[in-house]
């Protein structure tokens, strides 16, 4: 029985997880796409290829196995098209490239991924762009700051490390009525837990690097766009030459099949470790969407539908000693890696800096630590963490 989109739009999460973006009928029946690799793709004749009229052109167009993923993606996150990039960074780059220009003024959330600022800093101001960052907590307020040469306005919610929440329903149509493009970082909630496009936003953006992938060995990212802005998107990415290969798409596949059974089980155990690390007189405080004592916990709990295995918490230290504390804290850890990225199936910590900041300067009563809660046994990462407690507080 061939399955139609009707019957997958109905389906639970699991349910389009496992069976969207491809169909084993297409495939002689094997469940999984090939994998197609290839650069050269042949015409039956010299009109098709002075036409390019056929669905394949080149490798860098796409592939059967591009095709397979980008179609789960547009499944979840209800979008017209969607491209794939060779990481999280250049899902943020390619459209902003594809929007902004020399004149164009841009209003970026304070609270942004590092890179995104680095290269809003670098590159784009060398192209003659200007950057204007913003409170997370503006809402409405964003009006005020809106020119009439303001192009492009870019939220990421939750904040990168201290995971503020934005109202993005408000935001979006307030940037609409002076015509400006609203592009969202939704990688910490995925489409699973969040979709930006059912909120307003005309492009949504995520690092497949980390949920989708979920097992740290895939490098890519995803953009989507909404009809109206998906030709300038796509005509972007075809003019810079950025491409995937068709192996690293299947990879990306093959994790999300299983992305909304793990994703559970990041929320469960990091919404426990959450509460468990509030209680501890050696914490500052916690920093968590979901739990009622963080500042933007009504309107996570209005707008979303779960939580990831991210966070972050303000470590208890003599002022001064910030650093050292931080340091002997993740040095005495185990089970926690001490590594970026997140999103796979293992616990990582890091202590972030937040110097970057002009705006939302975040938590100074102690460093903060981000944690990656990964599919471990909460026991043992408990245990875990109480031995770096313990060497922090020998500083």
């Amino acid at each position: 029985m061939t399955k139609t989109n009707d019957l997958l739009s109905a389906a639970g999460v699991n349910t389009r997880l496992t069976h969207g973006g491809n169909d084993p009928a297409d495939c002689f029946g094997f469940v999984n796409p090939p994998i197609v690799r290839g650069s050269t793709v042949l015409f039956p004749d010299a009109e098709t290829l002075s036409t390019e009229n056929q669905k394949y052109t080149y490798g860098t167009h796409g592939t059967p196995t591009t095709d397979a993923l980008c179609n789960l993606v547009n499944e979840l996150e209800g979008s017209f098209g969607t491209i794939l990039v060779p990481s999280g960074l250049a899902a943020i780059t390619v459209p902003f490239l594809a929007y902004l220009g020399a004149g164009d003024h841009a209003l970026v959330v304070d609270s942004v991924y590092f890179p995104t600022r680095r290269f809003c800093n670098t590159m784009l101001k060398k192209l003659g762009v200007e950057i204007e960052y913003y409170d997370p907590a503006i809402g409405a307020g964003i009006e005020a700051l809106i020119r009439p040469n303001t192009k492009l306005v870019h939220l990421e919610a939750p904040g990168s490390n201290t995971f503020e929440i934005q109202d993005v329903r408000v935001i979006t149509e307030i940037a609409h009525r002076h015509d400006c493009v609203v592009t969202m970082d939704n990688t910490w909630a995925t489409p699973l837990y969040f979709k930006p496009l059912d909120f307003g936003v005309d492009i949504s953006i995520h690092a497949a690097t980390k949920y989708p992938s979920g097992h740290s060995d895939v490098l890519m990212g995803f953009v989507s766009a909404n009809e109206k802005h998906w030709k300038a998107l796509y005509q972007a990415n075809t003019n810079l030459g950025i491409c995937v290969t068709s192996d690293d798409a299947y990879q990306i596949l093959r994790g999300m099949r299983t992305m909304g059974i793990r994703l559970e089980h990041h929320q469960k155990s990091a919404l426990d470790i959450a509460q468990w690390l509030e209680g501890r007189n050696d914490v500052v405080r916690v920093l968590h969407p979901a739990l009622p004592s963080f500042a933007g916990h009504e309107l996570w709990k209005r707008d979303f539908k779960g939580a990831s295995g991210v966070f972050s918490f303000v470590l208890k230290a003599e002022e001064g000693k910030y650093k050292q504390a931080a340091a002997a804290f993740l040095d005495a850890l185990t089970f926690f890696g001490l590594g970026y990225s997140w999103g796979g199936y293992e616990s990582l910590a890091v202590a972030v800096s937040l110097i970057d900041r002009t705006i939302a300067k975040g938590p100074s009563e102690g460093p903060v630590i981000r944690l990656q809660i990964g599919l471990e046994d909460v026991a043992d990462l408990k245990k875990d963490l109480e031995a770096g407690f313990a060497a922090a507080a020998g500083i």
